[in-house]
This record gives structure tokens, C-alpha cells and sequence, in this order.
């Protein structure tokens, strides 16, 4: 199967599983997403919509965001979704939200930290505080980053939930400082709290697959200091969200949220080069050190992701190949100072 159109892509990413189905029969009340217009937000607010409607159960969901992208906030109401148009920095504005028993807090920055740091610390670790304690009464799902964790020796393995964290840069410090929000409001008032520190969520339009692909198909050198990557299906991350609320607990359940391989960048290129019958060229040295995580904990708790690199690859080709769309918005996976 290749993915050739946005209405394809979005119908695969939004398609729940009969497990997605389950988690939004059992979950009690309503839903609200914060931060919903990033890339991952609209299809995980679909995701959610379609579960519930599968289940036949009332039940809204409520998606916040400034809404600067046209035609988002028609889209996702036109899906049965209701919005909100709100900056959640401005004073008061949390205030004016409805009271929810279950929060997706997915509001966050990290490009453009550099020369704006003040903005990315409000951001990741004062507007947390701040929902923290607006929804203590609620369940809370926050995403986080696994950019808190020291680069580690692809020999031995990604990084494990105890795995001391050590943010390198003020962009990995300040999502350090979002958890440890979320983790101070679920010990001061008993919020149950699920925290999910992803890795490289792949969407065809967007992500290390696409960085990489795209630059061998136009062929320009790809950089190896950042010699190794996880990767997950974004549709699958938004699955382990979705499951999520019902494993919350205070304190906070932290997760690692990826795939189950180290995957090589000089291979995922190879492969990418024998799709597009290109050699592919390389600079920099290969750093035997790399940002990973292992997330076996979440794959015995949620099984393995359902959509495996070999597809992603595979998809991923046949959308450069066709000319298909992209955000424009480099991951910059390469970077391995934390400055973004």
C-alpha cells in the first residue's frame, strides 16, 4: 500500500485501532486537548473523535490552539471536534476554559529556542505549572521529549525510564522543567499524571524519515554526527496517548514513547537509495553517541507499534517520489548540542 494524497494520510493517521476503541469506551468523560495545532494534534483529536464514535457513547472533545493555520479549526469542527481559540500565556485564558476530567497536554516549543529562550521556558515549563494546577481535579496525558536524556552509547542501548535525565541546552531544560511541573502538581494535589517523553514521531510530511529521504533523493550529502535514531509511526504514538489515561497515577507514570530499533542513518539512507536508485553521499563522522530511548516498558504495557520502519520507508519514498507536500520544518536531528 503507498499513501498518495493528505486525505489518504490523514485517514490512515486518525484510524483508530479496536484497542483505541476500547480505551474511549472505558474512559470516563469528556476530553480536552491543549496545544492542538502542532503536527501531531489534529490527527490525534481525529483519532479520538473517531474511537468515540465507534463506541456509540456521548462524548466531547474540546481542541485549544491559536488556530494560526488556515482552515484547521473548520477541519477539525467539520469532524465533530469542538474548538477553542485561545493563546494559553495570556492571563486568564486558562480560566475561561471548560472544566475537564481528562487533559492531552501537547503545547510546546522547541525551534527557535536559540536567541528567544525566555519564550521556550514560559512555554514548556511555566504554562505547565500553570495547567497543572487549573486541571488538578483532572487526568492528565503530557508529552515530553526524550531529549532529557544524556546521548548514549548506541552500543548499549537507548535510555530506560531511571535513566538519570541530563537535558543538554535550554530547550531539553526547560521540557525537563514541563515534567517536573506536572510532577509537582500531581504530588501536591493527587493528579493522576501519565508522562510520554517521544522520540521522532513519523508523518509522511514531516520527520527524520523525510530529512532523510529528501536529501537523497535531491542528492545532497546526509549528515551522520548524529549517527543513530528511533523512530514511531505518529499514528501509533497518538494510539499509546490515547491508551494512556487509564494507566495515569500520582506520582506521574513516565514513559518512553518510540520504536523498538536503533536504526542506522547511513542505512535508513541505503535503503532510501536503492528506492530511489541512488547512491547516497555522507558528511561528517559517524558519533558513536546518539539520542535514544528504549521504550520497552511501553511496548509490554501497549505492544509493539503496528506500522514497522520497513513501511515507513517504503511510504515515506512514494511521497517523494509523487511530489507529495511537506511542512518545511527540518527536525534538525543532526543537532547534537541541543540548540535548536
Amino acid at each position: 500500500m503507498l499513501i498518495k494524497t493528505e486525505t489518504e494520510l490523514e485517514d490512515v493517521l486518525s484510524r483508530p485501532s479496536d484497542a483505541d476503541v476500547a480505551a474511549m469506551a472505558q474512559l470516563e468523560g469528556d476530553l480536552l486537548i491543549l496545544g492542538v495545532g502542532g503536527k501531531m494534534g489534529p490527527s490525534l483529536a481525529r483519532r479520538a473523535r473517531r474511537a468515540i464514535v465507534k463506541t456509540g457513547v456521548p462524548k466531547r472533545i474540546v481542541a485549544v490552539a491559536r488556530f494560526s493555520e488556515h482552515g484547521l479549526r473548520d477541519s477539525l469542527e467539520s469532524n465533530g471536534i469542538e474548538t477553542v481559540t485561545s493563546d494559553l500565556l495570556e492571563p486568564g485564558s486558562l480560566s475561561k476554559l471548560p472544566d475537564m476530567p481528562n487533559v492531552i497536554f501537547m503545547a510546546a516549543r522547541k525551534f527557535g529556542t536559540t536567541g528567544s529562550e525566555d519564550l521556550t521556558w514560559a512555554m514548556n515549563t511555566h504554562l505547565p505549572g500553570l495547567v497543572a494546577e487549573r486541571y488538578r481535579a483532572s487526568r492528565i496525558v503530557a508529552f515530553s521529549t526524550g531529549n532529557v536524556y544524556p546521548l548514549r552509547d548506541a552500543k548499549l542501548g537507548g535510555a530506560v525510564e531511571s535513566t538519570p535525565v541530563a537535558p543538554v541546552s535550554e530547550y531539553a531544560q526547560s521540557a525537563l522543567g514541563r515534567e517536573r511541573m506536572f510532577e509537582y502538581g500531581s504530588r501536591q494535589w493527587g493528579t493522576p499524571v501519565v508522562i510520554l517523553r517521544l522520540n521522532y514521531a513519523i508523518d509522511l510530511r514531516y520527520g527524520v524519515l523525510l530529512d532523510i529521504g529528501t536529501a537523497v533523493f535531491e542528492r545532497r550529502p546526509i549528515d551522520l554526527r548524529m549517527a543513530w535514531v528511533n523512530v514511531i509511526w505518529q499514528g501509533d504514538a497518538n494510539s499509546v496517548c490515547l491508551r494512556s489515561f487509564a494507566h495515569c497515577q500520582s506520582p506521574p507514570l513516565i514513559l518512553n514513547l518510540t520504536g523498538p530499533e536503533i536504526l542506522s542513518v547511513r542505512h535508513i539512507a541505503e535503503e532510501f537509495g536503492r528506492r530511489f536508485c541512488v547512491q547516497p553521499a555522507f558528511s561528517a563522522e559517524e558519533a558513536t553517541t546518539a539520542l535514544l530511548s528504549n521504550a520497552a516498558k511501553a511496548h509490554q504495557m501497549f505492544g509493539y507499534p503496528a506500522i514497522t520502519v520497513s513501511e515507513m520507508i517504503d511510504w515515506t519514498a512514494g511521497w517523494i517520489s509523487s511530489g507529495g507536500p511537506c511542512l518545511n520544518k527540518p527536525t534538525h536531528f543532526e543537532v547534537r548540542d541541543g540548540k535548536f
